[in-house]
């Protein structure tokens, strides 16, 4: 039985047919069974000891998942453009042993495979870093050595070289990346090439390098080889390329001898987010569609293109001929397969939280996803059944409780999942309502899984220290969540107070005038809540409140950004004298402080409460008393877990596993909460 008598969840089937996504697409010398690619992202998976084997788990499971096409991570061609001291280099026969591990099983699995071409030019961690130019990146203190005619010459060899390394390792391909920023867009752009010499200056010099860099490569892997360029459609920084400049890269990389075009946005070091979560599904759909135009070659969109409905429709309306997914095959390794098979109601989406992601490689680990913990980890967590079947509580349906009902299921245990609640996804169902954040795909995807599953399901039951003791199980899982916290504030009481649970919910509504205790992760949160401005959300709004030019007529495609207007007035407060925000993810926090600033929000810190009455929020700093008189007060203090249960469960000789906000709620978030239970289940 998939529910439980008492269980209301209910699942719409969703059976849609994709025509033109599951059509094959001949691409150069070769045939693509349908129109999705993986495409590349940096994993960090080659500074593991055990990589090869690591990567090739990774890779296989979504060859399988049915990518016509993987790209993988970037390797560079020489040792100046890795990018930190222990990525991966492709500049030796001796390392094709690892990499033919990888082309096997992918190829075992059904799919073709490129290696990426990657040199990071000033972007590169390490001391030996290089450039087009010796002008520093402003998001690493290294300033790069500038390339002299003789080594732009080798370097270009050395790209040529590497493809055919990848063509001795098994590789059908290869992709150069020539835009976010690195090296190839280092010399494209007058923002990094203040050069003198035939690769610099006039718009012809600049793109000199990486269409020698494309013959070269052309001339030594011959024509069976498949190679795909990354050009930059919109490069997002002032002194970047235009439309036409860019149009004129494309086409003269088409008779260079590119066999498609993959589309990237923005450099790393522009201030427009580009793949975060705020950023509108298929936001940039009219810089791919304008290369398309311009080439016969097939043209790949890419960037927030997480279902294939959306990918479909940018097929089927003509902006490309194929679509990248990265991110959501960590999401989902099977993405494909299930679309192909009508199975798209059981997607795993990608929700474009940069968490385990982009946020694990800015503090070197290895990437993974917050709502696939597994992913990256395959060969550590393997599919297949536990040893012994087991009886196993879970008690919160939260992402905790979720993620071990799930994965515990999918290992073979008879899972009982109660919840106090009348619905699934506890927090989730808050952090849903926050603007962009898309947890209700989420939570979509455990309706489905719970579907299709045998765990019993009890919604709106609160599981007891007695049920639970005597009802035989082989293990209690409680992820019971978490409680808000209300500060020791005078009149925290008073009804100006709103919980932030509360405002999230629409179980109370905050007025015009709005103060917010808390400048964590949860504080930020409702403050986008509040102030997003009416018809937020579009594109359109997107991009004229970050400054990109629709038409990308400007250097680097920029426009004067438009400010926005919070419907409410807000100030953010916190006890820390420390930068509010500080908790917030590397490469999502600083797009969150500066929507809010263009929306005139105020962040105190340093504050000390004084009291809530009916004039608002007294309050005391730089020793100076202050009021603000405000309509409501929003906690966003911190959680305290919810272990009531568990001292129960313990007093009768019981020892359940605590998961979640229920073990830890300091700094609790999806990503910890998922990857805790998928790894308790796991140890059954």
């Amino acid at each position: 039985m998939a529910f439980a008598a008492d269980s209301s969840l209910s699942v719409k089937p969703l059976m849609p047919s994709y025509p033109r996504l599951f059509q094959p697409l001949q691409v150069g010398p070769l045939t693509l069974r349908n129109r999705i690619v993986m495409g590349s992202m940096h994993t960090r998976l080659e500074t593991v000891a055990d990589a090869s084997a690591r990567a090739a788990a990774f890779y296989a499971e979504r060859a399988r998942g049915g990518a016509a096409l993987i790209i993988t991570g970037g390797y560079s061609p020489d040792a100046a453009g890795r990018l930190e001291a222990d990525a991966g280099a492709l500049d030796h026969p001796d390392k094709l042993a690892g990499h033919r591990a990888v082309t096997d099983a992918v190829h075992a699995a059904g799919s073709l495979i490129c290696l990426q071409i990657l040199h990071a030019g000033r972007y590169a961690r390490h001391d030996g870093l290089v450039g087009a130019s010796d002008i520093p990146a402003p998001i690493n203190r290294r300033k790069p050595h500038a390339l002299s005619t003789a080594e732009v010459e080798q370097t270009i060899e050395r790209y040529a070289e590497c493809a055919a390394l990848a063509r001795a390792a098994g590789y059908d391909g290869v992709e150069i990346m020539g835009s976010e920023g690195y090296l190839i867009s280092q010399f494209t752009a007058l923002r990094t090439n203040n050069r003198s010499d035939r690769y610099g200056g006039s718009l012809e010099n600049r793109l000199r390098f990486p269409l020698e860099v494309v013959r070269a490569t052309r001339a030594r892997v011959g024509p069976d080889c498949l190679i795909l360029f990354r050009i930059s459609a919109l490069d997002l920084v002032e002194g970047g390329a235009n439309a036409e400049e860019t149009l004129q890269l494309a086409r003269a990389l088409e008779a260079a001898g590119v066999d498609l075009l993959d589309t990237g946005i923005g450099w790393h070091e522009a201030r427009v987010p580009t793949i975060a979560y705020m950023v509108p599904r298929a936001a940039w759909r009219d810089a791919t569609a304008r290369i398309k135009s311009a080439v016969a070659i097939p043209v790949m969109a890419t960037n927030r293109i997480n279902t294939p409905e959306l990918a479909e429709e940018l097929l089927r309306q003509g902006v490309a001929d194929l679509v990248s997914l990265a991110r959501p095959f960590l999401a989902d390794a099977a993405f494909a397969l299930k679309a192909e098979q009508g199975r798209a109601g059981e997607i795993n989406t990608c929700i474009a939280c940069n968490q385990a992601c982009l946020d694990f490689l800015f503090r070197d680990k290895v990437a993974s996803c917050l709502v696939n913990p597994r992913a990256c980890q395959e060969s550590l967590y393997p599919a297949g059944k536990a040893q012994r079947a087991k009886r196993i509580a879970v008690v919160g349906a939260g992402a905790a409780g979720l993620s071990c009902a799930i994965t515990a299921f999918e290992r073979g245990h008879a899972v009982t999942l109660y919840e106090a609640q009348d619905d699934i996804g506890g927090q989730l169902n808050l952090a849903k309502e926050v603007p962009g954040k898309e947890f209700a795909e989420t939570l979509r995807y455990f309706r489905a899984r719970l579907a299709q599953s045998s765990v019993l399901l009890k919604l709106g039951h609160r599981a007891s220290a007695d049920q639970l003791a005597g009802g035989g199980y082989d293990a209690v899982v409680l992820a019971c969540g978490v409680a808000a916290r209300l500060p020791d504030i005078p009149g925290i009481g008073h009804p100006k107070v709103l919980r932030y649970d509360e405002v999230l919910a629409g179980a109370k509504v905050p007025g015009e005038r709005v103060a917010i205790i808390g400048a964590g992760g949860i504080g930020f949160d409702v403050a986008e809540y509040l102030s997003e401005p009416a018809g937020g959300g579009t594109i359109a709004a997107f991009l004229a409140s970050w400054g990109v030019d629709p038409r990308g007529m400007g250097a680097g495609g920029l426009a004067a950004p438009m400010q926005e207007k919070s419907p409410r007035s807000i100030v953010m407060l916190q006890r820390k004298s420390t930068p509010p925000g500080k908790t917030l993810g590397a490469s999502t926090g600083w797009a969150i402080r500066m929507e809010l600033a263009r929306r005139g929000i105020a962040v105190l810190s340093g504050v000390s409460y004084q009291r809530i009455d009916d004039a608002g929020l007294h309050i005391l700093r730089e020793g100076k008393s202050e009021l603000l008189a405000v309509d409501h007060v929003v906690i966003c203090a911190g959680q305290d877990p919810v272990r009531a249960l568990h001292a129960e469960l313990a007093a009768r000789g019981i020892a359940a596993a605590l998961i979640g906000g229920a073990e830890r709620a300091e700094e609790i978030d999806a990503r910890r909460a998922m990857e805790d239970g998928m790894k308790l289940a796991y140890s059954f």
